[in-house]
This record gives structure tokens, C-alpha cells and sequence, in this order.
């Protein structure tokens, strides 16, 4: 990858691949770095949209700057949060992340796996504590819906250890 020579550009695009990365190893695609910028951008739309505004923009702010980028494009902060249940969760997020909608669920579940690398557990705690419970059960790892793993970083199944910082 070529550099900018903007320490602080290169750093950022650094990050996001980074974030692409575990994303892509977390749903079983390592190689498929398109396919995995697209499911982190369908998950961070979907649960953008169904969160309120304040809880919103406090998981923006825990974002690294170009994913962050991502989070906020195309967003209308007025009409949030947009109220649609556990069905229409993962329609919207099979739809943007141009998914078989038998595998939105897991992939959902997977792309919190890898998020949960970069955000502490309980930053992300607070924020799908703010969704409803069939949606909290959605888009939380298994293991830390039930508090384990909570002292690791989050880390759960395919996704790597070693990027338990938050980073951006």
C-alpha cells in the first residue's frame, strides 16, 4: 500500500484496513476485503438507524476517522431512531450488505464480534443497551450477551486476538 506522507492519513487508512481485516477473518471471507467494507457499513447503518440520536453520535465518537466516515454517511439524524423489529433489522442489513437472508443473523453476530476487537466491551454495552432485547440478542456475540469473555476484550470465535485497543 502506498503512503500519503501525511503520518496522520496514512495512519487512518492503516486503521480502517485493520477494522476490514478482522472483519473479513471474523465472517469467513479473509480475502474479501469489498465483501467485508460492505458488511461493516451495513452493520454500522442498521444499528445507527435504530439507536437515538445521543446514543448515536456516542458510538460515532468511538469510531476510528474513516470509519467513522462511514458510520455518518448518508445519515438524517430527525427521523431516528427509525423503530423496526428483529425481522426488519436484518432485512435492512441483508439488503445494504447484499446478503441471502438466511445469513444475515450470523453475519450480524460476527461483524459485533470483530467490532468488539477495537471498542471496549463496555462502550458497546451501553450503546445495544439502548435496543430493544430481541434486537440486543441479534447483534451481540453469544458469549457476551451471557458476560463471558468479558475480560478478554470481547473476542469470540474466528475473529484474532492481539487488537483489543481501541484504535483511531
Amino acid at each position: 500500500m502506498t503512503g500519503t506522507g501525511l503520518p496522520n492519513f496514512d495512519h487512518a487508512v492503516q486503521t480502517a484496513n485493520t477494522w476490514l481485516i478482522d472483519v473479513a477473518k471474523a465472517t469467513g471471507e479473509e480475502e474479501d476485503r469489498h465483501r467485508a467494507y460492505r458488511l461493516l457499513r451495513a452493520w454500522l447503518h442498521t444499528l445507527r438507524d435504530r439507536l437515538p440520536t445521543d446514543v448515536a453520535a456516542h458510538l460515532g465518537a468511538q469510531l476510528p476517522t474513516l470509519v467513522r466516515g462511514v458510520y455518518y454517511e448518508g445519515w438524517d439524524p430527525h427521523p431516528t431512531p427509525v423503530k423496526f423489529d428483529r425481522q426488519e433489522y436484518l432485512d435492512r442489513f441483508g439488503h445494504e450488505a447484499s446478503l441471502p437472508a438466511e445469513d444475515a443473523g450470523d453475519i450480524v453476530r460476527a461483524v459485533t464480534a470483530a467490532v468488539f476487537l477495537h471498542i471496549p466491551p463496555e462502550q458497546l454495552e451501553h450503546v445495544f443497551d439502548a435496543l430493544p432485547k430481541d434486537l440486543r440478542s441479534l447483534v451481540t456475540p453469544e458469549a457476551q450477551e451471557s458476560g463471558v469473555g468479558a475480560g478478554d476484550g470481547g473476542r469470540h470465535g474466528p475473529v484474532p486476538a492481539g487488537r483489543g485497543e481501541a484504535q483511531r
